[in-house]
């Protein structure tokens, strides 16, 4: 039986919140015996969570989506964010505070051959202001005409109308069109699901298909080309062999800023600080959020060369050169503040590497489960970035409909394992669990995580 408070808390939950990508009919049952009670999490510390009912979970997930990477209940955090913000809680970014300054410097370090970062609040208005960025540089610099931005497919780039036109994701859009003109989709570049078959360059005949689409729409009207470096949300697709070199070259070949997207893989999460330095890639623009400061406080960056920066330079007198926008909560000290003592926190326990060390441990135990249960279609990933391709005929590669991910998942979190899916993204491609553990991850930890799998993969019947 729960407690009055409890059952206080989870009525007000369901008669006054509505939560984000969930269907609330459970909740509005007339028959209170058939009401579906909303999970509230009132807990978190290091890896675990829990809810208000008292049941703990490993939190394989990093607070839903992916973005506590340092884990939960970092007192250093809490306090330097108190601390900020009673000697300075805001002011507007056209001026600067310590916490800006001091964060944009270190950052910089960790990105050779950037130098300048644009704040906001989250991962889809970082998005957003680059765009703004290229289609400024277009109209002052080629006459508005250089102003497409294309995108890939199966990558996700936010939840704002500009940012859903720039995703390759056709379950996310459902509903929200008409979208915006000069946005133009290319092919993916998961190497299980070719469009060519069984083939030894499949990196390369992927990114054959980008320049196919800056030919088709013209390469004088393409700006920019944004792309996750491993696709997230889109199925954990790691890039192929000689995939990102290609790329590099078709986009100097035709002139085309590349914009990468690192607001899930930034910050340790695939064992490298950013998950482009895995691939030797020189980025005109990067934007970050989820774990800038591990989700103790608001932030993202728009972060870009000095090159990029230069173009809005311009004579004083000139009232339009300058990039005109704004953003009111980048003035924010709290989310800087975070993200250093969330910094200092990754350097100092060294996680990052655990990242990359973790994840190559997970990778191994999932490769042998794949041997072991045949709806196991492929694994795949870096650092604490994996995902499990689930399929009903391994030869075929037949997707298992996402009621079966969906069932995997809730097996999971009833055995005390909290994990990711593809979530109503796609028509038939969510089909993929996700785990993006807390960077502090352990053996024992990690154990847990196979173990549970193991055992729900042997109670799962197609």
């Amino acid at each position: 039986m729960m407690d009055s408070q409890t059952a206080q808390l989870i009525e007000k939950d369901r008669n006054h919140v509505w939560h984000h990508l969930s269907q609330h009919s459970a909740l509005k049952q007339q028959d209170v015996l058939k009401q579906q009670d909303p999970m509230i999490m009132v807990k978190g510390e290091g890896s675990r969570v829990w809810d208000v009912k008292g049941n703990s979970y490993l939190d394989a997930s990093s607070g839903g989506v992916w973005c506590v990477n340092v884990g939960y209940g970092r007192t250093e955090i809490a306090n330097a964010v108190r601390d900020q913000i009673e000697k300075l809680n805001f002011f507007a970014s056209t001026a600067g505070t310590e916490p800006s300054a001091n964060f944009a410097e270190k950052l910089l370090e960790k990105m050779p051959g950037m130098s300048r970062v644009y704040y906001a609040s989250s991962g889809s208005e970082a998005n957003e202001k680059a765009f703004k960025i290229v289609r400024q540089i277009s109209q002052q610099k080629y006459g508005g005409k250089k102003n497409k931005i294309l995108y890939r497919e199966r990558d996700y780039h936010g939840t704002t109308i500009g940012a859903l036109s720039a995703t390759g994701q056709e379950e996310r859009r459902l509903h929200y069109g008409p979208f915006l003109s000069g946005f133009v989709e290319f092919p993916h570049c998961c190497e299980y699901r070719s469009q060519f078959g069984d083939v030894k360059d499949y990196g390369i005949l992927a990114a054959k298909e980008l320049e196919k689409v800056i030919l088709r729409e013209g390469p004088d009207t393409v700006g920019a080309v944004i792309f996750e470096p491993i696709t997230a949300g889109g199925g954990v697709i790691t890039p192929p062999e000689g995939y990102w070199p290609a790329v590099a070259e078709i986009c100097k070949k035709y002139n085309v800023l590349i914009h990468i997207d690192e607001v899930v893989c930034g910050m340790g999460r695939t064992g490298k600080w950013f998950g482009y330095q895995h691939y030797g890639i020189k980025p005109d623009i990067v934007t970050l959020a989820k774990g800038v400061a591990s989700s103790y406080a608001a932030i993202s960056c728009v972060v870009t060369t000095e090159e990029i920066f230069d173009e809005f330079l311009a004579d004083t007198r000139d009232r339009d050169t300058y990039f005109r926008d704004v953003s009111t909560y980048a003035g924010c000290t709290a989310g800087p503040a975070a993200a250093l003592a969330n910094l200092a926190i990754l350097e100092r326990e060294n996680l990052v590497s655990n990242s990359a060390i973790m994840g190559d441990y997970l990778l191994e135990k999932l490769e042998e489960l794949k041997t072991k249960h045949s709806i196991i279609g492929d694994v795949r990933g870096k650092g604490l970035l994996l995902g499990i391709e689930l399929v009903s005929d391994l030869v075929a590669k037949t997707p298992v409909d996402e009621t079966v991910a969906m069932n995997i998942a809730g097996m999971c979190m009833k055995k005390g394992l909290i994990i990711g899916r593809t979530n109503r993204s796609f028509k038939h491609f969510n089909n993929t669990l996700c785990l993006c553990p807390v960077l502090t991850l352990t053996h024992e930890e990690a154990d847990f995580i196979i173990d549970t799998l193991d055992s729900v993969f042997v109670e799962t019947s197609l």
